[in-house]
């Protein structure tokens, strides 16, 4: 199965959807038009009758996404805050509450905004000859896509700050080793990999994986006492689950489980 959409297309494995941004004439530089395919095949994998449990995104030909697409006009009035918050933002989101797992496979340059969709992955996997860069300052702009909240946290303020202001490439091996990403790959396996780890997750109990994206999403900004209650909240959720009585059946029995994803 092979479904089109703005410069973007979806293909299904399974249970499992893959999610292309496809237009590598510009290395898949995000255009509103792109954006747009892309959140219109988002509503064709979260529709129920699918049956979708786990996304991976990349990029067509040898980039991943190399920031926002400067060469074609803005849609609209309004300047960059208006554009980032019409087109760029809502994307973003949507990824950030996806209820299911979400796999970033990184094929090639990940710049800009591009760095920003790669780290929305749940598990980032990286090509070998991939490299993230934060590419704003070396046209005179600020890092966005939520650039500023994910590199903190991730790698530290220091890395993160080196990485927006020197404008640096940073290879595939050198950010698995900061721990901005999960694992690093030949290129010629990247895809197989980004599947079997899909797939393995898709297999899984993906409403309790969902719960927990969003426990982390939301860890950050929460004290200790606020975290304890929304893992509270989501565990009386989890357990309500056709899942969870599931894996209690395969623990008593000592035999694999068959989790269906309800």
């Amino acid at each position: 199965m092979r479904k089109e959409f703005d410069r973007a297309y979806l293909t299904a494995n399974g249970t499992v959807a893959v999610l292309t941004m496809n237009h590598p004439d510009v290395l898949n530089a995000a255009s509103a038009r792109m954006v747009r395919g892309m959140i219109a095949a988002l509503d064709e994998i979260e529709k129920k009758e699918n049956g979708f449990r786990a996304l991976i995104l990349t990029g067509e030909g040898r980039a991943f996404c190399s920031g926002a697409n400067l060469a074609e006009p803005a849609e609209g009035s309004g300047g960059a805050a208006a554009m980032l918050e019409g087109i760029f933002h809502p994307l973003l989101r949507r990824l950030r509450d996806l209820p299911m797992p979400l796999v970033t496979a990184v094929n090639g340059s990940a710049a800009g905004l591009g760095m920003s969709l790669a780290l929305m992955g749940d598990l980032v996997m990286a090509a070998r000859s991939a490299y993230f860069l934060q590419a704003f300052a070396r046209i005179g702009l600020v890092p966005d896509g939520g650039s500023t909240w994910l590199l903190p946290r991730r790698i530290g303020l220091a890395r993160a700050k080196e990485l927006s202001m020197l404008a640096e490439k940073l290879p595939a091996q050198r950010a698995w080793e900061w721990g901005l990403i999960n694992r690093v790959c030949d290129d010629q396996s990247l895809a197989d990999e980004a599947l079997a780890l899909a797939a393995r997750l898709a297999s899984g109990p993906t409403v309790a994986l969902g719960l927990i994206r969003k426990l982390y999403r939301e860890s950050p900004e929460n004290s200790f006492e606020q975290q304890l209650a929304l893992e509270a909240a989501a565990q009386d959720s989890a357990a309500s689950t056709e899942d969870f009585r599931e894996g209690l059946r395969a623990f008593h029995g000592k035999r694999p489980t068959e989790f269906k994803g309800r």
